[in-house]
């Protein structure tokens, strides 16, 4: 049974999680972290599928997210490196709390795959796991180009500055963000390094990350296309990582897209073939 809890980001700012046990006996711990503007709980059904197959999983709302969101998001100071280095870097050894002995993992939604080279827990896991997870600049996205323009150059700035925050949750676009994360978000998108426009700094630590990874993108995602995965993995340069880019129809699917792989009809192939990459990390 899952529980609903607190944990503390790095600088003692409380983050909403859950916990979900090991059913039998565990052989591994497991950070979920989500994508931009989606909850904790759409993650559920995948965590707790996890937890019956041996693994300890966690997962939480990044702070101004969620249920980790203050009542007022304006003027409420958060960014994407604060969530890299302050949220995501506590998360990962919370996480581990679970079973310190056992083989500790990562799986990160679109966002949340994208900051693992920023955060220096990263380093102790025995394997990272990205779905749909890749660099952010716009002029990778060709299947919705005009929206796409729109919301970088015309809706986040224009509605940021007016509102203190970004206000996405009425406009049904991503989500509301805390205005550092939108502001930095966009400062990230419009530029092909993504990330790594941070400068040299960054550059380094995803450099220095040396842990095997599987990156998982579907031929039918309108969000994050695979050159665009392919350019994010690419960050990498001293890990050992594996793609896997699927057309739905190779698994008899009609839509996987930017959030069908944590779908239940998923669990057959694409979450069973996740753990037995997870399981052949701990054996190796």
């Amino acid at each position: 049974m899952e529980l609903r809890d607190i944990a503390k980001a790095s600088d003692g700012v409380e983050l909403a999680v859950t916990r979900y046990p090991a059913e039998g006996t565990a052989w591994a711990t497991m950070l979920v972290a989500g994508a931009m503007g989606v909850r904790q709980d759409f993650y559920e059904p995948f965590a707790r599928h996890l937890a019956m197959q041996g693994i300890h999983v966690l997962t939480f709302d990044w702070r101004g997210m969620g249920a980790s969101a203050p009542a007022r998001l304006r003027g409420f100071e958060a960014d994407l490196v604060t969530w890299a280095e302050r949220d995501l870097d506590a998360m990962l050894r919370e996480s581990r709390r679970a079973a310190p002995g056992l083989p500790a993992f990562a799986l990160g939604h679109s966002l949340g795959g994208q900051l693992f080279g920023a955060a220096a827990e990263s380093a102790g896991l025995a394997g990272i796991v990205t779905v749909t997870a890749g660099v952010g600049w716009y002029r990778h996205n060709d299947r919705m180009p005009c929206r796409v323009r729109f919301f970088w150059f015309v809706a986040l700035p224009l509605l940021t500055a007016l509102f203190g925050y970004f206000p996405g949750k009425r406009l049904r676009m991503v989500g509301d963000l805390p205005a550092g994360v939108a502001w930095q978000w966009r400062h990230w998108s419009t530029r092909p390094e993504y990330v790594l426009a941070e400068g040299p700094a960054m550059r380094a630590r995803y450099d220095a990350l040396r842990v095997p990874m599987l990156g998982w993108s579907f031929e039918d995602d309108a969000i994050i296309t695979k050159p665009a995965v392919d350019d994010l993995h690419g960050f990498y340069r001293h890990a050992a990582v594996e793609r896997r880019h699927v057309a739905p129809r190779e698994r008899g699917r009609e839509r996987i897209g930017h959030f069908g792989y944590f779908l239940p009809p998923s669990r057959a192939d694409l979450w069973a073939e996740t753990i037995a990459w997870l399981r052949a990390r701990v054996a190796g």
